[in-house]
């Protein structure tokens, strides 16, 4: 470990505490997320025709990833609360048997949206997960990664 880093989540006396951003000033900001669903080509074809036996995945991924966008201060312990300005949930087929799980989140704000993208990419993956596990045992989730953050000064 790193000893002569500054850690900003952890006090002097090395407990968690939560960063103190009092004395930064609102940016807008923002974060895109991805992440790869892998099913069977069958399985992915019929979540793209909305044909899977519990309804229609993507509708329900998209609208599982905005929420978890929205409660990310509830499910990360040292995570802001931020008023966030949008949540986009869009998923792209890269091949027959992967889907891209995209997630682009924006605020103004003091910190950064890298953790609410993240956790809604994981989120519509999970959704994906259990709206499709009835008809393929083989479903993976990988590359959960940040692709991208933004930050730019308001204009007064």
């Amino acid at each position: 470990m790193d000893t002569d880093r500054n850690l900003t989540h952890v006090d002097e006396h090395g407990r968690a505490q939560m960063v103190d951003v009092g004395h930064k000033p609102p940016m807008q900001r923002t974060a895109v997320a991805e992440g790869i669903f892998s099913a069977q080509p069958e399985t992915l074809d019929r979540l793209e025709q909305g044909d899977l036996p519990k309804g229609e995945a993507l509708a329900v991924a998209r609208i599982a990833g905005i929420q978890a966008a929205k409660s990310c201060e509830s499910l990360i312990p040292l995570c802001h609360s931020l008023p966030l300005d949008s949540v986009h949930v869009d998923f792209d087929r890269l091949d027959r048997e992967q889907l891209r799980v995209r997630a682009t989140t924006s605020t103004t704000a003091k910190t950064g949206v890298e953790m609410e993208a993240l956790t809604a990419v994981s989120v519509a993956a999970l959704a994906l997960y259990d709206m499709a596990k009835g008809i393929d045992r083989n479903l993976c989730i990988t590359g959960v990664r940040l692709v991208e953050k933004r930050k730019v000064a308001i204009e007064s």
